[in-house]
């Protein structure tokens, strides 16, 4: 794909982000379209948001579990980047008509705050344990660009990984003598069940998902530096998010967190 449809598709979606509003698939306009092609595209994507001010404070990889895969249609993880404008405080209450967000669904999942750079390929898990300086439950509320979620796994990481705004929770917990893949997380809805999993549903392990992460990125020049906040994938289905929608979740042995909408 050449440059100048590079930016082009990058600016759209960049658009669509600032207006708020959906385009049609990618993947349906450009049916040769590969995934180094979308990954020029977000990266193009990500330039606009730092010209705009915008600063890059982590990397995020998704739709890491098969509910998860399943639910999307999307059969593999895809990848993006998380910036300063994307975090909240946890229990924020966001206004749907005011975050730029369209179609938004709500994650739970385990971040790794890192103490050192990490470079792919050859990451390891015990590589991601050992960088990790805590971790650290979080919402990730993601939201597709794409009209009525219809992508395919180039359509997602071209828009970001369909990231939309995130929250961490304020205990920070370190992770050796953690069996994170035995960890249960229980989310809710307005009081509700709305989902529950385990760390294990991400690769087997959530610092898996992480190495995965790293070494992807290691393949386009990409590290993970010291101080970079990583987020690890949903453990459960995503969860619709409307107006007057508050969400809440336990981690064993991590904590919680929150956030609302209206």
């Amino acid at each position: 794909m050449n440059e100048s449809i590079i930016q082009a598709l990058g600016d759209e979606l960049h658009a669509a982000l600032r207006e708020r509003r959906t385009v049609p698939p990618l993947t349906g306009r450009h049916p040769d379209i590969t995934i180094a092609d979308a990954y020029r595209i977000s990266l193009h994507m990500l330039r606009r948001r730092e010209t705009a001010g915008e600063k890059v404070i982590g990397k995020k990889i998704g739709v890491t579990s098969k509910p998860v895969q399943d639910m999307l249609d999307v059969h593999q993880p895809d990848f993006g980047f998380l910036t300063d404008a994307m975090q909240l405080e946890d229990g924020a209450t966001v206004s749907l008509k005011g975050a730029r967000l369209i179609q938004p669904r709500a994650e739970g999942e385990i971040a790794f705050m890192l103490n050192a750079d990490l470079q792919g390929p050859g990451v390891t898990r015990g590589d991601v344990l050992a960088a990790t300086e805590w971790v650290v439950p979080c919402f990730e509320i993601v939201d597709s660009r794409i009209d009525d979620w219809k992508i395919r796994i180039q359509d997602t990481v071209a828009d970001n990984a369909s990231c939309g705004v995130f929250v961490v929770g304020r205990e920070h917990t370190d992770p050796r003598g953690l069996d994170l893949a035995a960890l249960r997380m229980e989310m809710f809805r307005n009081g509700e069940p709305a989902g529950s999993g385990l760390g294990s549903a991400v690769q087997g392990h959530p610092a898996e998902a992480v190495a995965w992460l790293a070494n992807t990125l290691g393949e386009f020049g990409i590290p993970f530096r010291k101080g970079e906040l990583i987020l690890s994938g949903s453990l459960a289905p995503l969860v619709p998010a409307v107006a007057g929608d508050r969400f809440t979740m336990r981690i064993d042995g991590l904590g919680g967190c929150s956030i609302g909408f209206d």
